[in-house]
């Protein structure tokens, strides 16, 4: 893993707390948020970002229509679903837990 690259496991977490966070937003406004709330630390990648939309589609957690950007530009927007919201909570909980977990194991002397 590269300094910026996204943690494995926590893509999901983050997609859906920017669409809790912002209500509707577009594809490129998810990463950039991710970016801007991380201070530079964190970079999604396209190649892992729309992938990661698309099998949140499937999944029901989101759903998406096409609109226009502010610079004019056709893209897709996606919001949460009720799922969606319970979804986040799991993935809340199920970090929080690694997390707790990390810093226990790497606190023992």
């Amino acid at each position: 893993m590269h300094q910026n690259e996204i943690p494995p496991g926590t893509l999901y977490l983050l997609i859906l707390k920017a669409l809790a966070r912002h209500g509707e937003l577009h594809g490129y406004e998810i990463a950039s948020w991710i970016e801007q709330v991380s201070h530079d630390v964190l970079q999604v990648e396209e190649g892992s970002l729309y992938p990661a939309l698309q099998r949140m589609l499937i999944k029901g957690w989101v759903k998406a229509k096409w609109g226009v950007t502010a610079g004019n530009r056709r893209a897709r927007y996606y919001r949460l679903t009720p799922l969606g919201r319970k979804q986040l909570e799991v993935e809340v909980s199920q970090f929080e837990r690694v997390m707790q977990a990390i810093t226990r194991a790497i606190q023992t002397a």
